[in-house]
């Protein structure tokens, strides 16, 4: 049979749509990935098998392929797992395919099935709206930061288990709380600047990246650094946290 399910790859700031596709037939029993994955994408076939039978599903004993559309895009990251993971469940019938054509998925698998956070969701949210799909299903901890996107509905989820849930019509999880997900992102980032002891004045020459450093914390910006190998990218990085507030 075969499933397909929806879900995005991060570029740096851009989300690109992709269309999972799984087909399980006959065979020695195998799972393979196509469609220029990366390492992170092609150790999802570990993390997928061990969360479905974890959650109480089967993992079918087949020939499956996973072909991530379109395929002359690079596919990074492990934000991929939870739409490989419902793909699987309703290419074996034990999950309803209706759905999988409105909802998007994006999370990262852990072994005993629980959805954790991936890097770019506010992205997806608004790719997801571009795309003309309905509702986004994420990690619980990141669906305050989706539901920045007022044009879509946002299904919060802890587990698999949750995720297969709301695919079949049901509710999402209750999203952890916002405020005490920035505490302790603020938290870690005091740490981190504390552990270091890194500051800003210490930087010799660098004058254009250290003004748009200050610029950026000025202003409360999103700022990319980018450049080679040792011009001093982590340096500066580093040094950030001594201009933030507490």
């Amino acid at each position: 049979m075969l499933a397909r399910a929806h879900t995005f790859t991060t570029e740096t700031l851009q989300a690109n749509r992709v269309t999972v596709e799984v087909d399980i037939r006959p065979g020695l029993p195998a799972f393979v990935i196509v469609g220029l994955a990366d390492a992170a994408v092609r150790e999802a076939r570990e993390r997928v098998r061990a969360a479905i039978r974890n959650c109480g599903y089967e993992f079918p004993s087949r020939r499956i392929t996973a072909n991530l559309a379109p395929a002359d895009v690079p596919k990074v990251g492990p934000g991929l797992d939870l739409a490989l993971a419902c793909a699987v469940l309703a290419a074996s019938g034990q999950l309803p395919r209706a759905r999988l054509s409105t909802h998007a998925l994006f999370g990262e698998l852990a072994l005993d099935g629980e959805v954790k956070a991936s890097r770019g969701t506010l992205a997806v949210a608004q790719a997801t709206h571009d795309a003309g799909l309905q509702t986004l299903v994420v990690a619980s901890s990141e669906a305050h930061e989706a539901r920045l996107v007022e044009e879509i509905d946002v299904a919060a989820v802890h587990t698999l288990d949750s995720a297969v849930r709301v695919l079949r019509g049901g509710r999402g999880d209750r999203p952890a709380r916002a405020a005490a997900a920035a505490a302790s992102r603020g938290r870690a980032s005091g740490r981190d600047a504390a552990a270091t002891g890194a500051d800003l004045c210490e930087v010799r020459g660098q004058h254009h990246a250290v003004e748009a450093l200050v610029t950026a914390a000025a202003g409360g910006h999103n700022m990319l650094l980018s450049g080679a190998p040792g011009a001093g990218k982590t340096m500066l990085a580093h040094r950030m946290p001594s201009i933030l507030p507490r």
